[in-house]
């Protein structure tokens, strides 16, 4: 079941973006952001430009799949 902020998230499942990794989350993920939603990336560093994959969006934040390094 989707909630009103799940319906108006700046991603999808699915979606492809590409991003710069500007930060280091706790468990070692390279973090990006999207229109002001934090996105999780694991396998990542600061300054890396990726290409991802949203695996998941949840209603705080999201969790994608390196897809490709730029």
């Amino acid at each position: 079941m989707f909630t009103e902020q799940d319906r108006n998230s700046p991603v999808s499942e699915g979606g492809v973006h590409d991003v710069t990794i500007d930060g280091i989350a706790r468990e070692g993920d390279g973090i990006a952001h999207i229109q002001g939603l934090v996105i999780f990336v694991p396998g990542t560093k600061v300054g890396d430009q990726v290409t991802i994959k949203i695996e998941r969006v949840m209603r705080k934040f999201a969790i994608a799949a390196l897809a490709e390094k730029n």
